[in-house]
């Protein structure tokens, strides 16, 4: 930028990649915590409002439960791959934050 020259040696730039690439990891982790986090807390959502559903589209049975909890599970995992309700995101600038104080 403006003509200026990079001085930085090889070994400092390369210091500088892997610490960049750490923190991107950082980054990924927290996000698919806060992500997963996300899916947990819409997932019980979930369990709880189909608890008073009733049979629902499962006509009954010993395996309706089971398969309810299938169903609850996927809605949740759509959910935040469809962009969720912003739980994750508060959930990911936490962790990151709490990162940067250590």
């Amino acid at each position: 930028m403006w003509g200026l020259v990079d001085a930085r040696s090889p070994a400092a730039t390369a210091a500088l990649a892997g610490k960049t690439d750490a923190a991107a990891s950082r980054a990924a982790k927290a996000t698919a915590t806060g992500q997963d986090f996300e899916a947990m807390f819409l997932n019980s959502m979930f369990q709880q409002m189909f608890s008073g559903v009733g049979q629902g589209p499962f006509s009954g049975g010993p395996g309706a439960n089971i398969w309810r909890s299938f169903l609850t599970d996927e809605y949740s995992k759509s959910f935040v791959k469809a962009g969720g309700i912003g739980i994750g995101a508060q959930v990911t600038r936490e962790l990151l934050a709490q990162q940067e104080v250590r």
